[in-house]
């Protein structure tokens, strides 16, 4: 999570700091310094434990390359991402983008005040621009806005756009978006939902 990387980053600044003043004690290593702090400052609440701070290998890679692993160390790891995706057996990648609305509006779910298995929303607008009558919402994700209009709501598109939000690794290995089918944070059935607001031209994303 990118918390983890952040918190990363703080280890990084320690050791810089230690290295600086040259009075580091060998058990005051920033690493186990990180460690001690995250165990002392850290406890699990309701559905929030401390293992969400836990890396996985391509969190690793990124935090230890600053978002910039070697060609071929990429090149395997996005191919392994984007076998983690588990593609509709129906086929089909377009659901309903009404409810696909009502998720990208709804930030709920997965925090420590949530019961286990209780509805997620997709927090879309926390980072992302998508309809045009919507003034609140993030930058830290590209503008969506228009996007089926440009860029057309082809099979191939559509299949895109559902991996993208199942597994944004797969595509962009050091992005920040959650990967939502990947942590079981959204079903396959909200995923297509998403994939219709920002793809049917009914949408009002793709409306004016």
């Amino acid at each position: 999570m990118r918390i983890a990387r952040h918190f990363a980053s703080i280890g990084i600044a320690l050791a810089g700091a230690c290295t600086a003043a040259s009075a580091c004690a060998q058990d005051a290593a920033p690493e186990p310094l990180f460690e001690r702090m995250l165990q002392r400052d850290f406890r699990p609440k309701g559905i929030a434990s401390v293992d969400r701070l836990a890396q996985d290998e391509v969190q690793k890679l990124c935090t230890e390359t600053r978002d910039r692993p070697a060609a071929a160390e990429q090149a395997r790891v996005l191919r392994e991402q984007l076998a983690k995706i588990a593609w509709p057996a129906d086929g089909r990648f377009l659901g309903d983008w009404r409810a696909g609305e009502r998720l990208a509006q709804d930030g709920r779910g997965m925090t420590w005040a949530d019961r286990p298995g209780g509805p997620v929303g997709g927090s879309c607008y926390a980072c992302h621009q998508l309809s045009a009558t919507e003034i609140a919402h993030g930058t830290i994700g590209p503008s969506l806005l228009h996007l089926g209009r440009e860029r057309g709501a082809s099979p191939e598109m559509q299949k895109y756009v559902y991996g993208h939000i199942y597994n944004a690794k797969a595509y962009n290995l050091c992005s920040y978006m959650p990967r939502f089918g990947v942590s079981g944070a959204l079903t396959e059935q909200q995923i297509k939902d998403l994939v219709a607001l920002l793809l049917d031209p009914e949408s009002p994303v793709n409306r004016d």
